[in-house]
């Protein structure tokens, strides 16, 4: 049941993801799909709205169209129309689920993707349990609930309360589509399925870690939204966090949820909080402004639509941080996300620490490069690791070389897409790859001094830096290294203007 279900979000992602799962055979027999929004649709006219949406024509095989396969899908998709906030109209949905219940023999297996604005998500589960269709008396019921799980700690606090007078902890799944890319799934398999890595993981062996989270997109007709959360909100609290506990988390007793969560919870817990007052020296904002990348002219932030003209939220975000337990005490952190940069990329750069001393010399030239692991998330998913060879010759001439391994190289086989693979996990009851409460809370129990400080504190500046570069420059500074610095993926597009403080 997708509650929003006439929105973006379900009609581009949720319902052709499920499609995607039924045809791979993924799905059990007996289901089916209801939509539920405010929206007044026939049950024809929302299966048209979603069939020929251009992201499920997109999808489709052309030349191999099962023509009765979607017949069968759309025969069990279909659609009511509620007023959400109001509990009386849910009476419709109790209905609803029990005829589709009896007709596919459902079991009382019931799931709520809660696909609406945030103020709907104490709301909708209230309306549920108001009818009794949150009791497991008969079959389980799931909450899931979309980005962003609050505004900041006593938000996320608030909802997590609130909605636990309805639900049960584990009935409840927050979903994160980050965490349903194979690679973020593989950092785990990498490091504790491997002898020759996780003897390494640790301050012995590494000098830093860094984390780049790239989008070459500016926010575009999102400006409005974007203005009330900023990056820090819309991918560090989040997304990022996620990735750092996954780096950082101690081997988990079994590769269950619990146990999982659990180390994650430990992880987050150990991050050491940045004070207001230094958040100047460990936090760097910028804003992108206007450029030309390859003779195209590209709006500054400020002059976006919906985006106030003297805006400080941030499209860019670089920290500092630490994690203080005895693996990573004194291992720097450093973490990056922005808009409107050279390219679209995620991916964690592992660096270790050069050998003690400094063995091959020719004359001036000193082999002095440090060894990198680099997993990169999206795109083109894999890794490679970065290491000194000798080249070919007289002497001890020592080069960088790469050996890297590739997703698309491991197997031809069918692999499902982020929102794919999380809507079987939650069909299954895997909770492995969704946050719980109470990470959520510290996660944003870190981001909370940031954002006070931001808020406080108007002497801290706004970095300004033309849309098409790596941020503002001044974000190389957080990296106290005379030899290191932020590893780009690719090189900056244009070089055209000058930075500034906004």
């Amino acid at each position: 049941m997708i509650f929003g279900a006439s929105g973006d979000l379900a009609v581009r992602k949720l319902i052709p993801a499920i499609f995607e799962l039924y045809k791979a055979k993924y799905l059990p027999n007996n289901f089916a799909v209801l939509g539920v929004s405010r929206s007044d649709y026939s049950d024809e006219a929302f299966r048209s709205k979603v069939f020929f949406s251009n992201e499920f024509i997109e999808h489709q095989d052309k030349e191999n169209r099962d023509e009765e396969m979607e017949k069968e899908f759309a025969r069990r998709l279909s659609y009511l129309s509620i007023q959400t906030s109001e509990s009386d109209d849910y009476a419709k949905v109790k209905t609803e689920l029990a005829r589709l219940d009896e007709e596919f023999k459902i079991g009382g297996n019931y799931i709520y993707y809660l696909s609406t604005p945030p103020f709907l998500y104490e709301t909708i589960p209230a309306c549920l349990a108001a009818h009794g269709l949150n009791t497991e008396d008969k079959g389980w019921k799931r909450l899931v609930i979309e980005k962003p799980f609050g505004y900041d700690l006593e938000t996320a606090m608030a909802l997590n309360r609130n909605i636990r007078k309805y639900f049960n902890e584990d009935q409840i799944y927050r979903i994160d589509h980050y965490l349903g890319k194979e690679t973020v799934q593989n950092l785990l398999v990498t490091r504790f399925a491997n002898g020759i890595f996780e003897p390494l993981w640790n301050r012995n062996y590494i000098e830093h870690v860094q984390i780049t989270n790239a989008e070459n997109l500016t926010v575009g007709s999102r400006g409005g939204y974007y203005d009330k959360s900023g990056a820090l909100r819309d991918m560090f609290q989040n997304h990022l966090m996620q990735i750092v506990a996954h780096i950082g988390m101690e081997p988990p007793i079994a590769a269950d949820a619990a146990s999982i969560r659990d180390e994650k919870l430990k992880l987050l817990k150990s991050i050491r909080p940045i004070k207001e007052e230094d958040v100047p020296s460990h936090v760097i904002r910028g804003q992108y402004t206007h450029s030309t990348i390859n003779n195209e002219e590209i709006h500054g932030y400020r002059e976006e639509e919906g985006v106030s003209e003297d805006s400080r939220t941030e499209t860019f975000v670089g920290l500092k941080f630490f994690i203080d337990n005895w693996r990573w005490a004194d291992v720097p952190f450093y973490v990056r996300s922005g808009k409107a940069l050279p390219t679209k990329v995620t991916e964690v750069v592992i660096t270790f620490k050069h050998p003690p001393n400094t063995l091959f010399r020719k004359e001036e030239m000193v082999y002095n490069s440090n060894n990198q692991l680099i997993i990169r998330i999206q795109p083109n998913e894999g890794m490679v690791l970065k290491f000194g060879m000798k080249v070919p010759g007289s002497g001890f001439e020592v080069k960088d070389v790469g050996m890297d391994f590739h997703y698309s190289d491991l197997t031809d086989a069918n692999v499902p897409a982020a929102y794919e693979r999380l809507l079987l996990d939650v069909i299954k009851g895997d909770a492995t790859l969704y946050a719980r409460g109470d990470s959520v809370e510290e996660a944003w129990r870190f981001v909370e001094p940031i954002l006070k400080a931001w808020k406080n504190n108007p002497a801290i500046k706004v970095h300004g830096y033309p849309a098409g570069t790596w941020g503002p420059t001044v974000v190389s500074k957080l990296i106290e290294s005379d030899s290191l610095t932020w590893r780009n993926p690719c090189s900056n597009l244009t070089a055209d203007h000058n930075y500034s403080e906004l």
